[in-house]
């Protein structure tokens, strides 16, 4: 028998299931502890192999899962292998963690989760119970540094940055991508405070990549990079783009950064706030050129670019009817979407479905969305802390009154599977149908439509 067979026999676990049910016990909000007490004492458990990695920390409101594909996918692109943390998942929770675009397999999963029960159940003693965010971000670091042996490891923090857990690295360079109102509930109440957070990820030295705009906050983010001697590249000052062309599935635009400029770069990704994910990542991967030496040959770049995908964001799940589903949570996520919706693509009605957490800014988020659609469907997701249909309905239809549109249709279903159906009967064939919110409901539709439609081809 081989030694990860043995350490994989002999553990508390038997399955990577049994497994995985032990990791996601913890995911309770309540559970959610800020601080890197817990982190510090299992890293040095672990003998610190944190140490061992060279990581890229992506912090931020909106679009750090789009900046970490195009970084993920340009940097395997020129033959490095890259090993990619983000959350939340889609379908698995092995999404959460992955080689070159491939899910950690459940042996190494069983095999690392079997290793570190023990050390979480010691720190618990200790500092509290870890919550499933922290375990997560130790099973990621503990595969990375022992099983997968990634050149570089792409970095998404869950929730804030300066006690968020993946904030126990020191990277070669820390990218905020932009601020908004999120997570106000454990972040702060205004964008100055959760800019605080968010800016806790900078570190001594370390370069910082920005895309943040408010003068408030790019005053914070500027403040802290100067405590910490760290060099900021802010995108408008040292690095900017110029739209070339959109249509749906590829825009093309110019970029212009500090060390060179890149005049024809083409992404599949839609949306105009996906050029700005694309030229943060591609002033990251400047950075990483000229600090690090990185080698990056434009054709690599250019394809790789082209290539990113992030699921869930401005994905088309079905072509009859025409379904779109967008992971848009936020007020500052539902200005994009509305953007997107408004600029690249074309339809006759526009039926909306969503499903949100209880702990969003609903009315901020409506605002941006009620404007441009003609039927909303409320429903809600299989999870935690889910906000009632009836309440949101409730909030849409006050907003609209105020706003004078009484032509909204505005449909009750707190089952989404029964939401879905009547979305796909109100879509005629010059519609478009959108479902948006949380992901935990984004990742059951898009796994429902994807298996059905794999079902009807007998697959």
């Amino acid at each position: 028998m081989s030694e990860a067979q043995l350490s994989v026999n002999e553990g508390p676990f038997r399955t990577a299931r049994e497994a995985i049910d032990w990791v996601v016990r913890f995911i309770p909000l309540a559970g959610i502890k800020p601080g890197l007490e817990r982190m510090e004492r299992l890293m040095e458990l672990l003998d610190h192999p944190h140490r061992r990695l060279k990581f890229i920390h992506v912090a931020g409101t909106n679009g750090k899962g789009s900046v970490c594909a195009y970084l993920t996918e340009v940097i395997r692109g020129c033959g490095y292998d890259v090993g990619t943390f983000t959350s939340p998942y889609i379908e698995s929770y092995n999404e959460r963690i992955r080689l070159n675009g491939v899910n950690i397999a459940d042996e190494d999963l069983l095999k690392v989760i079997n290793k570190i029960k023990p050390l979480v159940d010691q720190v618990a003693q200790e500092f509290g119970q870890p919550s499933m965010f922290e375990i997560s971000t130790v099973i990621a670091i503990e595969y990375f540094a022992r099983t997968a042996y990634p050149d570089f490891v792409v970095w998404e923090t869950g929730l804030g940055g300066r006690l968020d857990s993946t904030n126990i690295v020191t990277p070669l360079v820390s990218v905020i991508t932009n601020i908004g109102h999120d997570h106000m509930d454990f972040l702060g109440d205004t964008l100055e405070k959760i800019a605080a957070e968010k800016a806790g990820i900078i570190k001594a030295g370390v370069p910082v990549v920005s895309a943040v705009e408010q003068p408030e906050v790019v005053r914070i983010v500027e403040e802290t990079a100067k405590a910490k001697n760290s060099t900021l590249y802010l995108l408008g000052r040292e690095f900017r783009y110029e739209t070339i062309s959109v249509k749906e599935n590829e825009q093309t635009f110019r970029f212009s950064g500090t060390f060179r400029d890149i005049p024809d770069v083409a992404i599949s990704m839609n949306g105009p706030h996906q050029l700005k994910n694309a030229a943060v990542a591609l002033m990251t991967l400047e950075v990483l050129r000229q600090y690090y030496a990185l080698i990056v040959e434009d054709e690599d770049l250019l394809r790789a670019m082209k290539a990113a995908q992030w699921p869930g964001r401005l994905e088309m799940v079905s072509q009859e009817p025409r379904i779109l589903i967008d992971g848009a949570h936020n007020p500052e996520g539902a200005e994009s979407l509305a953007a997107a919706l408004k600029e690249t693509y074309s339809y006759n009605r526009l039926h909306f479905m969503m499903g949100m957490l209880t702990n969003k800014n609903h009315t901020g988020y409506l605002r941006h969305i009620l404007p441009i659609v003609d039927t909303l469907i409320l429903t809600e997701p299989n999870w935690l802390k889910k906000a009632a249909a009836e309440d949101l309905a409730g909030l849409a239809k006050s907003l609209l009154a105020e706003c004078g549109r009484h032509d909204v249709e505005v449909i009750v279903e707190p089952d989404w599977k029964t939401g879905l159906e009547r979305l796909k009967r109100l879509t005629a064939q010059d519609d478009l149908a959108v479902v948006s919110g949380t992901l935990y409901l984004i990742g059951d539709v898009r796994s429902w439509i994807k298996h059905q439609s794999d079902s009807e081809k007998g697959w």
